[in-house]
């Protein structure tokens, strides 16, 4: 059983279609990716998955559990977590604080304890900010934990984000073009890291616009084209395959 099964996943827009009778599945501890031209369906596609959108039609099951029609917040809960095209950060939070809120999904002090700053608060919050720590260790940048996240390169920001991501201790981690905005040391990095965390048991489903670190890192492609699905296969079978080169390069013959 696939740890994701999308199937037949419909999401219109008005008149347009963005996403079409699309189907595809992610197997436990792989790192599969969807690449597509702009406009192809990609993040329309992430945002179903993660609830940020209800899909008019079709099903999603994650460890063979719908969760269609389910807030993001429940989705999270169940073990799927991600990140955004566009950096989110709090301002006025350093680093550390902001992989914090991350991991505070998964506290036990509810709202009325936390005001009343019970004794055994204290301890959770303490056990939050080690583990959110660790997670700055793990992206390189936790010499960097106690500055204003906002004041933060545009890659270190980016390391922040992953590592709020997977506070929260997810099984499918969702990448939303996390190499976007990164220079090539840069990206060669995060290649590192990302094949890093799928050792450490977390399967990634990415958007990603950088072939040549889709080509590398990826055990599976998927390929959208004006939101329907033109093909699914190993990485060197897609670079091979004439309907994609034909969607990437135009077509000779027109």
């Amino acid at each position: 059983m696939p740890l994701l099964d999308v199937q037949l996943l419909n999401k219109s827009f008005g008149g347009l279609q963005a996403v079409s009778e699309v189907s595809f599945d992610v197997k436990q501890g792989a790192i599969k990716a969807l690449i597509g031209p702009n406009g192809a369906g990609k993040t329309t596609l992430f945002n179903l998955i993660a609830g940020n959108l209800p899909a008019n039609s079709g099903t999603i099951t994650f460890q063979g559990k719908s969760i269609q029609r389910r807030p993001p917040h429940k989705i999270a809960s169940l073990g799927i977590s991600r990140t955004f095209q566009n950096i989110k950060m709090f301002h006025g939070m350093t680093a550390l604080e902001n992989v914090m809120v991350g991991r505070h999904p998964k506290s036990h002090a509810g709202f009325m304890a936390a005001m009343l700053n019970l004794p055994w608060t204290w301890k959770e919050e303490k056990k939050i900010r080690d583990y959110s720590m660790e997670l700055l260790e793990l992206v390189e940048i936790a010499d960097f934990a106690h500055i204003d996240g906002a004041s933060l390169s545009f890659g270190q920001q980016r390391a922040v984000e992953l590592a709020r991501a997977m506070a929260a201790d997810p099984t499918l981690l969702l990448l939303d073009e996390p190499a976007a905005g990164l220079n090539i040391y840069e990206t060669a990095e995060l290649a590192k890291l990302i094949c890093k965390i799928r050792d450490m048991g977390i399967t990634i489903l990415l958007v990603e616009h950088d072939m040549s670190l889709v080509m590398d890192i990826s055990d599976e492609i998927v390929v959208l084209s004006f939101g329907k699905k033109i093909a699914e296969d190993v990485p060197q079978a897609i670079q091979n395959n004439p309907e994609v080169i034909k969607v990437y390069l135009g077509d000779d013959d027109a």
